[in-house]
């Protein structure tokens, strides 16, 4: 019988790396394999480049007109393959759309290992975008589009080796800096994606810990790891009552990046659920409980934004939380019923051992307001109710701050993780009420996203505070432009926008 040795690297995507450079056209001919040409919609009568190889007519007579992701491969026997981009009506571009027409390119050409995508001097201020974003935009979307992640034999698919960008010389500099932004944030959530995929005998908490202090450390982070024996001493009750049922140990991860002057003081609270069988109260065994190793992607997202704070620049001192177990049945599983005791000393009935997300990111969040914050941000696969509610393309936000939000919602739009806000109704704190205890951990059978919300703020101690639920958007049924089937990452690249942006709010709390 095979299966996955637990020593098996969880994150790959850390120990290869993709020559990503800027070139001339020349170069890019004489290495590339394939490359693509970006080509404006026929209505607006711009003959494409010569590079092409042909023009409006012969495009249309294959039946390309240049609207916005369509792509058209033609073969040369002369150099790579080129590739015409259809952008639609120059002007109306933004990174959004140049980094999923980088996407649709790269899965064009599945089977070549050397790309180049071709920045005409000033072809990127005709589309309205700068010659940096313009290459950012192209670097992520290529290489987050042929990421991949896969154990076992050698699939046919080759891999990506090279990715070169094509610009003149006075736009060089300015496409170079894009390159480097852009491979960092790619990095970043490739590493996000790899955590998420990893099959969960092989993720544990254990294992998590030991891969947060080796790329923690690498990227200039503080690591220190929390056990079992010193989370006892701590009383976190929510992470120690949520692993009763598991032979894994709990590990709790605290990572601290700290600039010398900061501008301001976040901390990132991530779920880390390796593996949810939903404990005693079990889940269904369909492709959802399949998933479940997923349900760890809000740790996945803290962990792998904060690798890319010191390259990037980052102003604001973050610490993250990664509240790392598996939720499991057992002999000593937590029981419906149960009382446990959080950090804070609040104590929670437990209703429904399937609602653990937000027992175990309780402790979290009480530790995050006993230092210094100006903003406590949790992200976590929390609800169903929230896939149900935004599907798998938008992800909940509710918090106490408006400014924390609103940050979050514009760091969402920037980078294409979009957050949808959902209020904080508070006559339905009502709900978590407990006849034996300070309140329950489910509320009634609707509005289960606001109610978890509500839940969680009990813990925030009146800091500014905002919850991100990813549930929908952490697992993808079909790969679209740079997104993968299966287990998406994310999260990633929206905290690390919010954390290059953040700003200390000054409305108060609501």
């Amino acid at each position: 019988m095979n299966t996955i040795p637990r020593d098996f690297d969880p994150i790959p995507s850390t120990r290869y790396q993709v020559r990503v450079a800027v070139v001339s056209l020349k170069q890019a001919t004489d290495e590339a394999d394939a490359l693509a040409v970006p080509v404006a919609a026929a209505a607006a009568g711009v003959e494409p480049p010569e590079e092409l190889g042909t023009d409006l007519a012969g495009l249309g007579s294959a039946g390309f007109t240049g609207r916005r992701g369509q792509t058209l491969v033609l073969p040369r026997a002369d150099g790579p393959v080129r590739v015409a981009v259809g952008i639609g009506d120059r002007g109306e571009t933004d990174p959004t759309l140049v980094r999923d027409l980088a996407a649709e390119f790269a899965r064009a050409v599945p089977w070549h290992r050397k790309l180049a995508i071709e920045v005409a001097a000033g072809d990127s201020a005709d589309l309205g975008v700068s010659v940096a974003d313009f290459a950012q935009a192209v670097t992520e979307g290529v290489l987050l589009a042929r990421w991949r992640y896969f154990v076992g034999r050698d699939a046919d698919q080759p891999t990506l080796e090279s990715l070169l960008i094509v610009a003149s010389d006075e736009d060089t500099a300015a496409a170079e800096t894009g390159v480097e932004r852009g491979r960092i944030v790619a990095a970043a959530c490739s590493l996000g994606r790899d955590l998420a995929n990893c099959p969960a005998t092989t993720l544990s908490a254990v294992r998590m810990a030991e891969v947060a202090v080796e790329v923690g450390t690498a990227a200039g982070l503080e690591v220190e790891v929390f056990d079992k024996d010193q989370l006892i001493e701590m009383g976190c009750g929510g992470l120690l009552g949520v692993n009763r049922g598991s032979v894994e140990p709990p590990r709790m991860i605290r990572l601290r990046y700290q600039p010398a002057e900061p501008s301001g003081r976040i901390a990132l609270i991530g779920k880390g659920i390796m593996y949810d069988s939903g404990g005693i109260s079990l889940k269904p065994s369909d492709e959802s409980h399949a998933q479940m190793k997923n349900d760890m992607t809000g740790a996945a997202a803290v962990l792998a934004s904060m690798t890319a704070l010191r390259d990037l620049g980052c102003t604001a001192a973050v610490t993250g939380y990664l509240m790392c177990t598996d939720n499991m049945p057992s002999g000593s599983a937590m029981k419906l019923g149960d009382v446990l005791t959080m950090r804070n000393g609040t104590t929670v009935e437990v209703l429904n051992t399937d609602a653990e997300g937000r027992l175990v990111m309780a402790d979290a969040l009480a530790l995050a307001t006993e230092e210094p914050v100006d903003a406590i941000v949790d992200i976590a696969t929390l609800t169903g109710a929230c896939l149900r509610t935004f599907g798998v393309e938008i992800a909940g936000v509710m918090g106490n701050s408006p400014a924390v939000v609103e940050q979050l919602r514009q760091a969402g739009d920037a980078v294409d993780e979009p957050v949808w806000e959902l209020p904080l109704h508070r006559s339905y704190r009502s709900q978590l009420d407990s006849t034996i205890a300070d309140l329950t951990n489910m509320g009634g059978i609707n509005a289960g996203s606001i109610t978890a919300g509500l839940f969680l703020e009990e813990f925030v101690d009146g800091k500014p505070w905002a919850h991100v639920d990813i549930a929908g958007t952490a697992q993808l049924p079909a790969p679209r432009t740079w997104r993968n089937k299966g287990a998406s990452g994310f999260g990633t690249k929206l905290l690390i926008e919010f954390a290059l942006r953040f700003a200390a709010p000054k409305d108060g709390v609501a």
